[in-house]
């Protein structure tokens, strides 16, 4: 088992490789062999190691494979070494499986585009990124993941490069991210002036020797640590590039959504875990981001037209809950959702980017409709990942991963009456907003003729993923549905359990409370959009009303306040210094150059004559000077 832990990264890698040397050269059919083919025999290996691993667990619960020493600085010594555990093996499995289908569907999607290769090579890079991110067994590693993931989201999200908008979006998800990015290398800087190393498991093993709970040092430490988290998940208040994300091509924003980069925050706080612990303080900032992000990101969906807005504003929400769980110390219960939302996240863009296709690379939902009956299959599987997405009662993988976050924001340690209510909140408006989205889509009169319908290799993976989207959920069952624990029990030796507080509220209450709640933004959202649409026009004539509209359709605006506070004020001042002391120095020699360049051009007259006289006047110069010295 061990001896197959390299190939998990390497194959990837390999193929962006190969495609990024060769790939212009090679017939597109050739080039999804090596794109596809390379995540696939990934996936293969990782269900291999993960059978391997559980059925015959290593000593320790953990399994480290060091390939070789990076580079030695005094006594700092960084290795290349991949470490597993049920924590890594359980990102691995999303990242390789979905990305793996991602892959099959691009095959089809991306079929007529000119730079077929330099898509899946970017595809390629990123999943080799995110794994290695995962499977670092020190910090130094996992940052070189982390910025590979970065670098990999600049070059898809601005894939279509020739729109100037598609290439602000790229250059603006990476400037935000990089802000979340420093503070993180702060941290890691702190981290090794305390600890001398920058080893996971040695840092996290010295942590609660060194610092006392609550220490200034050790709540510096995981808010900066917590930043660099909120940049890559998009969690207030550096939530504002993923939305414009979307000018990517669908499957990377599945991709980024579902298995790699806005996942790697959470994954981050769950391993470093120890470290937030230490800081009560730290960790309830984690619950209130989250409680906040997936509030003020769910009424920003319930306003927006182009459905993978939508669906990026849910994204967003979404990973708040999973920010929220990890916050009051549900850790399971914020993986689980991870898992189940990566199911059912990349079902509905994969289907939603089937459905622009169709329809002529149309984004408005209300330019679409009457869809039902002409995309069968895209419709099923929509709907089944939008019933998981609103965490339809009983019957969708998404109703058990939200309803332990619920459950816990209000019975665990460090649970809030708050915390629960905003929660809550967030559900009753994922309700609305996906059936919003799905009567929008697929109800109604049909508004765009429908192009061509997807072929198989794009609804294979939507009838996998909805198989995972509606079933998944049961690995893992409430306390007071059987207590069948399988994932909880997995990650039990990693994380440690959720400890409850003193509340002993029949937890039923609490469920049945969550589900009438969701039923609610159901039935609410049936009404305006299906039954009574007419009574949603007469609100919108109402200035209140579309002054708050338009409000949540900006994200709050957010963006409107950057731009006041920040980007205009940098642009001002690069302005009025672009011609400052130093640009002329460059400017003189620039110059320069360009005068002794043009004095050496008169030479040049393309005479002959002209040249052999100055090779010997040359050579009588040189001799003189050698017979006088």
């Amino acid at each position: 088992m061990d001896n197959l832990l390299w190939l998990i990264p390497a194959l990837p890698l390999v193929g962006a490789m190969l495609l990024i040397l060769i790939g212009n050269l090679l017939p597109k059919t050739y080039v999804a062999i090596i794109g596809v083919g390379s995540i696939t025999i990934s996936a293969i290996v990782v269900l291999l190691t993960g059978y391997s691993f559980l059925s015959s667990p290593p000593e320790g619960g953990q399994l480290t494979q060091t390939l070789w020493v990076w580079f030695e600085v005094a006594n700092f010594k960084p290795e290349i070494t991949l470490y597993l555990d049920s924590l890594s093996l359980v990102f691995i499995f999303v990242i390789t499986f979905i990305g793996a289908l991602i892959h099959i569907y691009s095959a089809g999607f991306m079929a007529e585009d000119k730079d077929y290769s330099r898509f899946f090579a970017c595809m390629n890079l990123f999943v080799f990124s995110m794994l290695i991110l995962v499977l670092a067994d020190n910090l130094l590693l996992l940052y070189l993941g982390w910025e590979g993931v970065g670098l990999c989201s600049y070059l898809l999200i601005g894939f279509w490069h020739e729109s100037h908008a598609n290439g602000y979006a790229a250059r603006k998800a990476f400037i935000i991210t990089r802000i979340g990015d420093t503070a993180m290398a702060i941290g890691l800087f702190i981290l090794f002036y305390q600890f001398g190393t920058l080893s996971i498991n040695g840092i996290l093993q010295s942590a609660p020797n060194l610092w006392p709970v609550g220490s200034a040092i050790a709540t510096a430490t995981a808010l900066l640590l917590l930043a660099g988290g909120a940049g890559k998940s998009a969690q207030l208040p550096l939530q504002t590039w993923l939305p414009d994300a979307m000018a990517g091509p669908s499957p990377v924003s599945a991709l980024i959504h579902a298995a790699t980069m806005v996942t790697a925050g959470v994954y981050l706080i769950a391993r470093m875990h120890v470290i937030f612990e230490l800081s009560p303080a730290a960790q309830m900032t984690v619950a209130v981001i989250g409680a906040a992000t997936l509030f003020i990101a769910g009424f920003s969906a319930l306003t927006q037209h182009d459905i993978k807005r939508v669906l990026a504003y849910s994204t967003i929400s979404q990973i708040g809950y999973m920010f929220l769980a990890l916050g009051v110390g549900a850790y399971s219960a914020a993986i689980f959702h991870f898992m189940i939302h990566a199911f059912f996240k990349a079902l509905l863009f994969l289907a939603a980017g089937a459905v622009i296709e169709a329809l002529h690379h149309e984004h408005s939902m209300f330019r679409m409709g009457g869809l039902k009956d002409k995309l069968p299959v895209v419709f099923w599987t929509f709907l089944i990942g939008c019933a998981s997405l609103a965490a339809l009662p009983l019957i969708s993988s998404g109703f058990y991963s939200k309803d332990q976050i619920l459950w816990y924001s209000w019975a665990a340690e460090g649970g809030d009456a708050i915390l629960w209510v905003l929660a809550l909140s967030g559900a009753f408006i994922t309700a609305a907003y996906t059936t919003r989205m799905m009567i929008l889509t697929f109800w109604g009169e049909s508004k765009t003729e429908i192009g061509h319908k997807p072929g198989k290799l794009m609804t294979i993976p939507l009838v996998v993923l909805a198989f995972f989207a509606l079933f998944a959920g049961f690995i893992e069952l409430p306390h007071n549905f059987g207590h069948f624990t399988l994932f909880s029990d997995l990650l039990h030796p990693v994380l440690p359990e959720t400890r409850l507080g003193e509340s002993e509220t029949n937890e039923w209450i609490f469920q049945l409370v969550a589900a009438t709640v969701t039923l609610g933004g159901i039935s609410l959202a049936y009404y305006f959009y299906y039954k009574q649409p007419q009574r949603l026009s007469n609100l919108r004539s109402s200035g209140a009303f579309n002054r708050i509209y338009d409000f949540w359709l900006s994200g709050w605006g957010f963006d409107k306040i950057y731009d006041t506070l920040i980007v205009k004020p940098v642009v001002y001042l690069a302005n009025i210094n672009r011609r400052d002391i130093i640009d002329q120095i460059y400017n003189a020699i620039t110059s320069g150059t360009t005068a002794l360049y043009r004095l050496l051009s008169f030479t040049q007259s393309g005479s002959l004559r002209w040249y052999v006289m100055g090779l010997i006047v040359g050579a009588i110069l040189i001799l003189t000077i050698q017979i006088m010295l």
